[in-house]
C-alpha cells in the first residue's frame, strides 16, 4: 500500500507517511494472529475449564438467545437465572455478564443461538466486522479506511471478546457518512443504534442544530418500530423487566472493575473518587460536549467532516458505560481526521497525536486502566483545532500542494464508493 490505487480525481491526496504505513501493517498482523493463536491453544472462545474466569462476553448474546427461543425472554433481565444458563455452557465463573440490552435485541440473540456456539461467535464477529470495515472505508473514502479499520487496536479487544464494538462503530459511522447524501438510510442507521441508547445520547442534538429533520424523523420511526415489533414478539413485560433492571446494570455490572470503565466516570472511580464525584464528573463532561456539538452543528462555517468527527468523539465522551470494545468506535473520528488530513494537509502533530490514542488503546491490557478515555479525549483536542481552523483561528500545519479546503464540503462518498 506505499502506493494507493486511486480514481485520477482522488490522487492529490496526501499518502500516510511510510512509518505510519508500516506500523499499520504490524497492527493489523497482531490483530490477525493474536486470536488464532488463543483458538489454537483451545481457551477461546469458551473457557479452557470449568472454573476459569476468562469467559468470552459471547456467551451471554448466545445464552440469552436461547432463553428468548425457549419462551423465557423476561428471565434474560434476571441476572443470576442469566448467569446459571451462562455457567451451563461455559464452566462456573466469577461476576456476572448480565443483559443490559433493551428487548428490540433479542432478535438479533434468538437468531445467533440457532447456530452452535462456536458457529455463532465466528459469524457474529466476522458479520459484524463487514460492517466496520465497509463504515471506515466509506469514511476516509478510499482503500486507506481499510488500513485503519484493520489495523486500530481496539478491534482486537472487540474480536476476543465477541461482542458488539464493530457493531456499534459500523452503524455510527455508516450513518454519519450517509447523513449528507442519504439522510434517510442515515436514519435508519441510527434508529438501529437505539439497541445501545446511551451511545447515542448527543445524535438528536445534533441532528436537530444541523437541521437534520428527515433523519430525525427517520431514526424516530425506525426506533418506534423495533420496540412495537420486540413488545409483540417477546411481550410487553420483557420491557418493564428491562426498565427495571437498569439500575442493576449500573451498580452490578460496573462495580467489578473500575479500571474496565473508560469514561470519567470509570476514571473518577479507579482513582478512588466517590460515586456523587464521579457522576458530577460525567455530567459535567457530558454537557461541554453537549453544548459544542449544539454550537457545532449549528454553524454554517464548519465543514462537515469535523462536524462529523466531533459528533463520533463526543458520543464517546457523553457516556459514562464505555468499556474497551466499544473504543472501536474511536476509529470513527480518527477516520475524519485523516479523511480531512490527506485531502487538507495534516496539521502539526496531528498523526502523532493519533498514534499517542492508539498507543493507549494498545497497552490497556497492560495497565487495565481507563487509558481509552484519554485516548478520547486526545482525538477530541484534535478534532477541536480542527474545527478553530474553520472558524480561521490561526493553527500551523505542514506545507502541501495547494488543495481548495472547499473540497472537504462536498457531500459524504456512500459506502459502496
Amino acid at each position: 500500500m506505499a502506493a494507493y490505487e486511486m480514481s485520477p480525481a482522488r490522487r492529490a491526496r496526501t499518502k500516510l507517511p511510510h512509518p505510519v504505513e508500516l506500523i499499520g501493517f504490524a497492527l493489523i498482523v497482531v490483530n490477525v494472529v493474536a486470536p488464532f493463536a488463543f483458538y489454537a491453544q483451545g481457551d477461546w472462545p469458551a473457557p479452557a475449564a470449568a472454573g476459569t474466569a476468562s469467559v468470552a462476553d459471547f456467551v451471554t448474546l448466545w445464552a440469552a438467545g436461547r432463553e428468548t427461543l425457549f419462551g423465557h425472554a423476561v428471565a434474560v433481565y434476571d441476572w443470576p437465572t442469566l448467569k446459571a444458563v451462562e455457567e451451563s455452557i461455559a464452566g462456573p465463573f466469577g461476576g456476572y455478564l448480565g443483559w443490559p440490552y433493551p428487548p428490540t435485541f433479542l432478535s438479533v440473540a434468538a437468531a445467533l443461538s440457532l447456530l452452535p456456539f462456536t458457529s455463532a461467535f465466528a459469524f457474529w464477529v466476522l458479520g459484524t466486522f463487514m460492517i466496520y470495515l465497509a463504515a471506515i472505508r466509506g469514511v476516509v473514502g478510499d482503500r486507506v479506511g481499510y488500513l485503519v479499520a484493520l489495523a486500530f487496536p481496539a478491534a482486537l479487544a472487540n474480536v476476543m471478546a465477541g461482542q458488539n464494538g464493530f457493531l456499534s462503530a459500523g452503524l455510527i459511522g455508516g450513518a454519519l457518512t450517509l447523513l449528507e447524501s442519504r439522510p434517510l438510510s442515515a436514519g435508519v442507521l441510527i434508529g438501529l443504534l437505539t439497541y445501545k441508547p446511551h451511545l447515542g445520547l448527543l445524535l438528536p442534538i445534533a441532528l436537530a442544530a444541523g437541521g437534520r429533520w428527515r433523519s430525525l424523523a427517520a431514526a424516530a420511526i425506525v426506533a418506534v418500530l423495533m420496540m412495537a415489533a420486540s413488545a409483540a414478539a417477546f411481550g410487553i413485560e420483557t420491557w418493564r423487566a428491562f426498565f427495571l433492571g437498569i439500575g442493576q446494570a449500573l451498580t452490578r455490572d460496573w462495580s467489578a472493575d473500575w479500571g474496565k470503565l473508560q469514561s470519567v466516570l470509570g476514571l473518577v472511580r479507579a482513582l478512588g473518587g466517590g460515586e456523587a464525584l464521579a457522576w458530577i464528573a460525567q455530567i459535567t463532561v457530558a454537557l461541554i460536549a453537549a453544548g459544542a456539538i449544539g454550537v457545532l452543528w449549528r454553524s454554517r462555517r464548519t465543514l462537515y467532516p469535523i462536524k462529523a468527527g466531533a459528533l463520533g468523539v463526543g458520543m464517546l465522551l457523553a457516556t459514562p458505560h464505555l468499556y474497551p470494545y466499544d473504543m472501536v468506535i474511536l476509529a470513527v473520528p480518527i477516520a475524519f481526521l485523516l479523511r480531512i488530513g490527506r485531502t487538507d494537509g495534516f496539521c502539526r502533530h496531528e498523526l502523532t497525536g493519533i498514534g499517542l490514542a492508539c498507543l493507549l488503546i494498545l497497552i490497556y491490557p497492560l495497565v487495565q486502566a481507563p487509558v481509552g478515555f484519554i485516548a478520547v479525549l486526545i482525538v477530541a483536542a484534535l478534532v477541536a483545532r480542527r474545527a478553530m481552523i474553520g472558524f480561521d483561528f490561526r493553527v500551523e500545519r505542514f506545507p502541501r500542494k495547494a488543495t481548495a479546503a472547499s473540497r472537504l464540503n462536498d457531500q459524504a462518498p456512500s459506502l459502496g464508493s
